[in-house]
């Protein structure tokens, strides 16, 4: 009977095992039937840094929305493998996916925690977590689990375990917006994974979990011990010893956040047009996730000294219109230093300290300095207090008024009051001792630096200051440029049957221009004129009614097919107005024209960024666009030397650019730039002022590198009389030039072949002999040579329609050939 009862309670509970068998089949099939496919991380990309790089390979900027660099396992230190093993899953390379002692001694604690409040323990491998990171969501619930441990088991069986390390290791979130073991090693130390010493490491491998809760300044001490507690681990699984886990428990965090945002100094609007140019070409997410790397073209030395020159140039002008006043006010408090510690200085300025005044007589004012934040984000507690002297500051007696107006001050007491918070910078003039006050100008302006041979940009400042406008004033402010405009006209004569020596009218002039805009009557600079000029001489002195009248000969119609092709405007109208530069353009365009003219006449596509390659090494975009056929050979059999093939459109004839260079070499040497001709190198170039002062301009080149500077308000308004591209503009060309030209010697611009180099009288035009007062040699084409009798361009026209009225004496020096007034 007991047999028989036995028996049939067997027979029950197997039939009762058979359906929950049943059951547990369905229920695991039915989760396993909408599983995601784990074959995916085989082809996982994930969102990844993008790096952008000097033309040396410093590092420019970085951008992502996670920042994340992936690292194959084979490059990440063992050590740092061991710290998160121990940390995470110590077993990792002996289960087959789902650690069954780990989920049993998860069962036992959570029993014992239960009731008290405290967070379930879990027991994920990083096989498990590796599922739920990248296949599951992070939904609380035993359907997820379940899912969870049958993915491990699969991807363990598919994947080779250094395979699913790695993915772990690049994907998991460790604090500080960092992504990936190498994204938070720069993210947390400033150091590659390979730098890492064991503390490091240890702290690094403590934050999978929660890295917020082992924040390193808001929760130093838990993060510590938490650190300690994974040194610990890795001594108990004998990967470490325990003299070194001894001395590692000792150390501090050394937590040394790596700054944000560009890491080269000056480099701030190029490297922002860098990042629009990526975002317009491959669009946003391939910048932010796609792990581009970009070679841009800056050079780091050329691009420090533009931005200072340019910030030079600026701070000259802006203190000869005086203090305009204090950049903020401070109300009284108990400590000025955190007060003033609120008012956020220009991040990239860094030679100049915000500063409260505290106190103020008739010769110096006491300042007390801005209080920097320590990387805890708490603010420093020492205070630094330092003394404004009035002789060393004399600029500032100046104080600017409205509408351009100043008055002058005589005590420094007059000038500044308790509570202004203001600039100063501490005097590297032992003349001048103590600390300097400083105003950001309110004058804005530009410098670009190009190859002229390549249109590589090797320096770009796009204003004074980033931090305090992004507007990029080369390449995105669209102003007159002026004077700046006339080599494009005098190129266009050149290249049409003109020649240097072609004499045209400088006098008044009166042009029609119908009934709605009237009678235009321009004037030259300063309002004189010269009578009869050579083309030479209206360009060196800058003849705005020479070029009028050249441009009216030869018809606007053919200025504006140049200016179009040396891609000044994409379509100027062809209105006489125009010669004279009053259409809208860049620095960036005008130094890309300006580089035709120096490399014999080629185009040239003025570029940013030398190449671009994506995460895998692969390069998607390259500048270069020449070829060269013969550069892959793998070895030398007497055969001629590899040869690049020039491929770029001839825009002018190099004759008529080695022609316009050598007139704009006379700008330098006795024209509107002459204060450059002590440079004692070639240098061709030219001025450019538009009306009332409101542009200052200054082109110019030497043989490899062409510089274009521009200076103006933003608002365009008139700078004051004498603010023109010779006084304004040039000295910044020369600041920059004599930095960047420093080492390289002096060359001569290369004369084509064919250039017949004739002896002419250089006022007149007409042939001289060598040697006599006067006489320059002047560039001629074959065909042409200088003219024997003298023929006026817009004279006899003038004199017919009675526009024009000159002295009996002038006609007769016109009419016989001897040459105009000078």
């Amino acid at each position: 009977m007991f047999l028989r009862i036995v028996g049939y309670l067997f027979g029950i509970g197997t039939m009762l095992g058979l359906i929950v068998a049943a059951g547990v089949a369905w229920y695991v099939s039915d989760l396993t039937s909408d599983l995601p496919d784990y074959e995916v991380l085989s082809r996982y990309e994930p969102p990844v840094t993008t790096r952008v790089h000097a033309v040396n390979g410093s590092l420019m900027a970085e951008y992502a929305h996670e920042r994340r660099l992936y690292l194959p396992i084979q490059a990440m230190p063992e050590l740092l493998k061991e710290a998160f093993l121990s940390a995470e899953d110590k077993n990792f390379y002996s289960h087959k996916g789902i650690s069954l002692s780990g989920l049993a001694r998860a069962v036992v604690i959570n029993i014992q925690n239960y009731g008290s409040g405290k967070r379930l323990v879990g027991a994920s491998t990083i096989t498990q977590q590796v599922s739920k990171n990248f296949l599951l969501s992070n939904e609380r619930s035993i359907d997820r689990k379940i899912k969870e441990a049958i993915l491990s088991l699969r991807i363990e069986r598919a994947y080779s375990k250094d395979k699913i390390l790695e993915l772990y290791l690049n994907e998991i979130f460790l604090g500080l917006g960092s992504y990936g073991v190498a994204g938070a090693s720069l993210a947390y130390f400033n150091k590659s994974v390979n730098e890492l010493n064991l503390q490091e490491i240890a702290y690094l491998a403590s934050l999978p979990k929660a890295p917020n809760n082992y924040h390193p300044y808001r929760y130093t001490k838990r993060a510590i011990e938490h650190r300690n507690t994974i040194v610990n681990r890795m001594l108990n699984n004998g990967y470490i010893t325990q003299d070194e886990a001894d001395e590692a428990k000792k150390q501090p965090l050394g937590v040394n956040p790596r700054p944000k945002g560009s890491y080269l100094f000056a480099s701030e609007y190029f490297t922002e047009e860098v990042r629009r140019e990526i975002i317009q070409r491959y669009g946003s997410d391939a910048l932010y996730e796609g792990g581009l790397s970009i070679r841009t073209t800056l050079d780091p030395r050329l691009q420090i000294a533009a931005r200072s020159a340019l910030i030079k140039g600026l701070m000259s002008y802006d203190k000869k219109r005086g203090y305009r006043g204090p950049v903020a006010k401070l109300e009284p408090s108990a400590d000025w230093g955190i007060s003033l510690n609120k008012v956020k200085p220009f991040s990239d300025v860094p030679e100049w300290t915000l500063a409260s005044v505290l106190s103020v007589n008739d010769k110096e004012a006491r300042v007390g300095l801005r209080p920097p934040t320590g990387v805890d984000g708490k603010i420093v507690a020492d205070r630094t207090e330092v003394s404004i002297i009035l002789k060393s500051n004399r600029w500032i007696k100046k104080v600017a008024l409205k509408d351009q107006k100043r008055r002058t001050a005589k005590t420094i007491d007059g000038i500044l009051n308790i509570g202004d918070v203001i600039y100063v910078e501490k005097s590297k003039d032992e003349k001048r001792p103590g600390y300097l006050l400083r105003q950001p100008p309110a004058v804005g302006g530009a410098i670009v630096a190009m190859d002229p041979h390549t249109g590589r940009v090797l320096a770009m400042v796009g204003g004074f200051s980033f931090a305090q406008s992004q507007f990029n004033r080369a390449t995105q402010a669209y102003r007159q440029p002026g004077s700046a405009f006339k080599p494009f006209v005098y190129a266009a004569a050149l290249d049409n049957g003109y020649t240097p020596s072609s004499v045209v009218l400088d006098g008044p002039i009166r042009i029609d221009q119908g009934a709605s805009l009237g009678i235009w009557e321009p004037k030259n600079y300063g309002g004189k004129y010269a009578g009869p000029s050579t083309l030479r001489l209206g360009i060196e002195k800058s003849r705005n009614l020479m070029t009028v009248r050249l441009a009216k000969d030869m018809g606007m119609p053919l200025v504006a097919e140049y200016a179009r092709r040396f891609g000044i405007y994409d379509k100027m109208l062809p209105v006489l107005s125009m010669a004279l530069g009053s259409g809208e353009t860049t620095v960036m365009r005008m130094v890309s024209a300006y580089s035709v003219l120096a490399n014999g006449g080629k185009r040239i596509k003025p570029s940013l960024i030398d190449r671009i390659q994506d995460r895998y090494g692969k390069t998607i975009f390259k500048h270069e666009e020449r070829v060269c056929e013969t550069c892959s050979a793998s070895e030398w059999n007497g055969q001629d030397e590899p040869e690049l093939i020039d491929n770029r459109d001839q825009v002018l004839d190099p004759m008529t650019a080695y022609q316009i260079t050598s007139m704009m070499e006379g700008v330098v040497q006795r024209g509107t730039a002459a204060r450059l001709r002590t440079m004692n190198r070639p240098i061709a170039g030219k001025t450019g002022t538009t009306n009332e002062e409101k542009d200052a301009w200054f082109m110019g080149y030497s043989t490899d590198l062409a510089v274009g500077v521009f200076v103006g308000f933003d608002r365009p308004k008139p700078m004051g009389r004498g603010s023109t591209g010779g006084g304004l503009a040039a000295p910044i060309f020369r600041s920059f030039m004599e930095v960047a030209l420093k080492d390289v010697p002096p060359v001569k611009f290369r004369i084509p072949a064919g250039i017949q180099l004739i002896p002419i009288n250089r006022k007149t035009g007409l042939r001289a002999r060598a040697g006599s007062p006067g006489v320059i040699l002047e560039a001629f084409k074959p065909g042409t040579r200088p003219p024997t009798t003298l023929s006026v361009i817009g004279f006899e026209e003038d004199l017919a329609r009675g526009s024009l009225t000159v002295t009996p004496q002038a006609n007769r020096a016109v009419v016989s050939g001897t040459g105009g007034l000078y």
